[in-house]
């Protein structure tokens, strides 16, 4: 029973833990796509992860792998005569969970989708509501420019999701995201600031029936972009999450985030309407007990 009880909370730890992954570190998030254009991607991303427990919990060498591949679609539109944006993504994922519980090696394997995210975003200043032929050159003509943007980005409960399960890709609730963003251009240099509020659901059906909530978890990302000859660009980015506390049945997890992100990001293009991006991103968790993680990302792109 003593043993039952020790892996009920390891497994419970490493669902909180690997919740994180939930914040990203995307630059060129407000960058505007010309009114009409459609994009469509895919991409593979890989992460490694160590995770850390309470020496109690009588857990070490926990790792986390987990490989990601997703499609994407983003259309632009019209918003009260603002340029406005959609977004989707729908990511599919293979994650193995291991470590040794109680000196006895322990693995969990799951596969399938994760949750889709949907986006709506808008230009508030900076980036009249036009077609690429008119927007493109619009844009090139300044050399000093800034673009306010709002959006909201909702997270939806449609992945793989088993309720008699503690470690499950899907979570079975709903994430709302709202966000504001500032994007400055200057010459070739582009800096962006991104502020979010990560809102969750509650989930009424964890591990057989029991309530997980969690407080808001409050976000930041900034990105330096500069942009290099024949339309490539690098970029370097930092991030900050703070809060996200949980509870189960009422019970507090002791969790809140303190995670810190950095990345290194490039794209290019590959011909008049196609592009690539490769991106490494590292995770620190400020505090004894969370997850570290080291990821690349590879990404391919094209536009109608």
């Amino acid at each position: 029973m003593v043993r039952i009880f020790i892996i009920f909370i390891l497994i419970t730890n490493l669902v909180l833990c690997t919740r994180s992954f939930a914040q990203d570190l995307e630059p060129r998030r407000w960058t505007p796509v010309p009114l009409g254009m459609q994009v469509f991607g895919v991409g593979y991303g890989y992460a490694g992860a160590d995770i850390e427990f309470d020496p109690v919990m009588q857990v070490k060498d926990a790792e986390l792998t987990l490989q990601v591949v997703g499609v994407s679609y983003v259309t632009s539109f019209k918003i009260a005569n603002k340029l406005a944006r959609f977004d989707v993504t729908i990511p599919w994922a293979s994650g193995k969970w291991q470590g040794l519980l109680a000196e006895q090696p322990t693995e969990i394997q799951r596969n399938g989708f994760l949750d889709p995210v949907f986006r709506v975003s808008i230009n508030l200043l900076g980036s009249p509501a036009l077609k690429s032929d008119k927007l493109i050159p619009y844009l090139r003509g300044k050399t000093s420019n800034t673009i306010i943007g709002a959006a909201i980005s909702i997270t939806a409960p449609l992945g793989e999701y088993h309720k008699d399960k503690l470690i499950n890709l899907g979570q079975n609730r709903y994430t709302v995201r709202p966000q504001i963003g500032l994007l400055h251009t200057q010459g070739k240099w582009s800096y962006e600031l991104t502020g979010s509020i990560f809102i969750y659901s509650d989930n009424d059906d964890f591990y057989v029936g029991k309530l997980r909530q969690q407080k808001p978890l409050y976000a930041i990302q900034s990105h330096v972009i500069h942009s290099l000859a024949q339309g490539k660009w690098i970029s370097a980015s930092v991030g900050y999450g703070i809060g996200g506390q949980s509870t189960i049945e009422g019970i507090n997890k002791n969790d809140k985030r303190h995670t810190l992100l950095s990345a290194v990001s490039f794209g290019m293009p590959i011909s008049r309407t196609q592009s690539i991006k490769i991106a490494y991103i590292n995770q620190k968790s400020n505090s004894s007990t969370g997850l570290d993680s080291d990821s690349l990302v590879l990404a391919w792109s094209k536009r109608f």
